[in-house]
């Protein structure tokens, strides 16, 4: 089975995700060196997407704010939209008999001949909204104002997509103080597939 689509698999980077927090910090994360290349799953059902995604993702904290920093966290990972849902599938299966009587030419019935016989399946397939598949790849704690998380040949995937699918990348800084935390996504660039 040969890959969706055919071209290189890196990906532009999206813009960082900014953040200056009501008490005084300045927050930034940003993805570099990205990878995303559509593949055959290992199913090999062909409502299956998978991809192996790779990237760089930095957070740091930088500024003076009137707080203490805590530290904080970073998840990184990837996102899959799918355009059309395969929800449901139904199979009916049945029988057909069609007889075939003769008439001679003088009207008189004739001998009765089996017109056509056999099994056959009716399918149906059920259609729902498309979704999108968040898929955590990995979350770092730390202390002090900076952090990283680099992914290389990791292999996600998402199952029942009918339709066109999307992905690009993610990462969610998170700065803690004492009594506060603050929040920034960077989203990289959709790529679709």
């Amino acid at each position: 089975m040969t890959p969706r689509t055919a071209g290189t698999s890196a990906v532009p980077s999206g813009p960082p995700g900014v953040l200056d927090t009501p008490d005084g910090w300045h927050l930034e994360v940003v993805g570099e060196n990205e990878t995303q290349l559509p593949v055959a799953p290992l199913t090999t059902a062909i409502t299956s997407r998978e991809y192996p995604v790779a990237g760089t993702f930095t957070g740091k904290i930088t500024g003076g704010g009137k707080t203490k920093l805590a530290g904080g966290s970073m998840e990184a990972g990837e996102q899959i939209g799918c355009g059309i849902i395969s929800d449901e599938t139904e199979i009916n299966p049945g029988f057909t008999f069609a007889p075939n009587i003769g008439i001679s030419a003088a009207g008189v019935p004739g001998p009765f001949q089996t017109g056509g016989t056999g099994p056959f399946l009716q399918g149906k397939v059920y259609l729902k909204p498309g979704t999108v598949t968040t898929v955590a790849i990995d979350k770092k704690s730390f202390k002090g104002t900076s952090t990283r998380i680099t992914i290389t040949g990791v292999r996600i995937k998402t199952d029942q997509c009918a339709g066109q699918s999307f992905v690009r990348s993610y990462a969610t800084l998170t700065s803690s103080t004492d009594n506060t935390d603050d929040v920034i996504t960077y989203l990289g660039v959709t790529k679709a597939v």
